[in-house]
């Protein structure tokens, strides 16, 4: 059976993501694992595989910048980031460490309203 994951590129740590509220694209910080490569004989940190449950962003402090939901006089509030649970649409077919592994059509919901998705 087909999925909705054929032919999509699993992240890795150096990938970026946007918010669909956001001006920035920040990098992933893999914390799940220090186990798992993609791509990368030579186990360099960048290519960490990004699972379900890796949250942290980089930079951590306003990973996107300004937020559109929070408008002022002079533009925009910073970004609070605040992912609602895990990832989802992750492929569950692949899991580092019993985690399933995101790809580029995976999700995640900000709890102040943004949607993050992968970039590159």
């Amino acid at each position: 059976m087909a999925s909705p994951h054929d032919g999509k590129h699993f992240v890795v740590q150096k990938g970026t993501c946007q918010c669909n509220q956001g001006f920035q694209f920040p990098a992933f910080k893999v914390t799940s694992h220090q186990k798992h490569y993609w791509n990368d004989a030579d186990g360099q940190a960048d290519f960490l595989a990004v699972t379900e449950d890796d949250l942290m962003l980089d930079p951590p402090a306003m990973p996107f910048g300004n937020c559109k939901l929070k408008p002022t006089s002079g533009g925009y509030l910073p970004c609070s980031y605040a992912p609602a649970g895990k990832w989802q649409k992750t492929y569950d077919q692949v899991k580092v460490m019993g985690k399933s592994c995101v790809t580029e059509i995976s999700e995640l919901q900000c709890t102040v309203g943004g949607k993050i998705t992968i970039l590159k």
